[in-house]
């Protein structure tokens, strides 16, 4: 069965390769991005390349009607949205807690719990039975970092996502009895930009060898883990949280 998918932040890392698993089943997505047009296009020719179809959508998460365009605007080009994935997300630079600035702090919570939470409550707007939507799933994109705390490096972030767990509970109680599922996949040390960007490139290698599995994990692993929770392979499964994280 074709299904309408919603990727925030699916320009590049875990976002692109669920985009590319989700046109290897034929699927239509959309592929929101903040700034990087060329990157998003070529998560487009991925997904058309592998059967599916796709648009580009530009958009912040944190500001609220960039997230009511996106939704507008996947409906808009595929018809109703039977598949959001809540995945766009940021990290700082290595820092403890006692030297964050407030900018940074804003900026980490407002894109990911602000921006989480919105693009949750839009899918609930519309993705229920009861409001006129087909159902579906959401998957929220958490981190291993929510239950360790990521002490000395991105405490901020781990508590960005531990506002997402709950997030993930919450809505999916709401949400269980109106066609609807919730859940959130929690990645470990997996090899994607993210790490760069936060002033540590090899982060994921070096620390991925201290797991009990002995390395880092990639996108892919982590898309498979999502597409899952996306189809209908997985529809009693609601309200619990997939761990990809090599043991850790």
């Amino acid at each position: 069965m074709s299904k309408t998918i919603l990727i925030t932040g699916g320009s590049r890392g875990i976002g692109r390769e669920t985009a590319r698993l989700c046109g290897e089943r034929g699927w239509s997505v959309a592929i929101n991005y903040v700034s990087n047009e060329n990157a998003a296009a070529e998560t487009v020719a991925l997904v058309e390349a592998a059967g599916g179809k796709a648009v580009a959508l530009a958009g912040d998460v944190a500001q609220e009607k960039d997230v009511i365009a996106m939704f507008s605007q996947t409906v808009t080009a595929f018809g109703p949205i039977t598949g959001v994935v809540n995945n766009a997300g940021i990290v700082g630079e290595k820092s403890s807690v006692a030297d964050f600035s407030v900018e940074r702090m804003r900026k980490i919570f407002d894109t990911n719990t602000l921006g989480a939470y919105l693009v949750a409550r839009e899918a609930a707007r519309l993705m229920p039975l009861s409001k006129g939507g087909q159902g579906g799933s959401i998957v929220n994109m958490s981190s291993r970092a929510a239950a360790l705390g990521s002490a000395h490096e991105y405490v901020d972030y781990a508590g960005s996502k531990g506002a997402v767990d709950t997030l993930t509970t919450g809505l999916s109680n709401e949400l269980a009895g109106d066609g609807v599922r919730v859940n959130a996949v929690r990645p470990g040390l997996i090899e994607t930009e993210i790490h760069a960007s936060g002033g540590q490139p090899g982060r994921a290698e070096r620390v991925g060898a201290l797991t009990p599995m002995k390395r880092a994990g990639t996108a892919t692993e982590v898309a498979e883990a999502v597409v899952w929770l996306l189809s209908d392979a997985s529809s009693y499964v609601t309200g619990t949280f997939l761990d990809v994280s090599g043991g850790r």
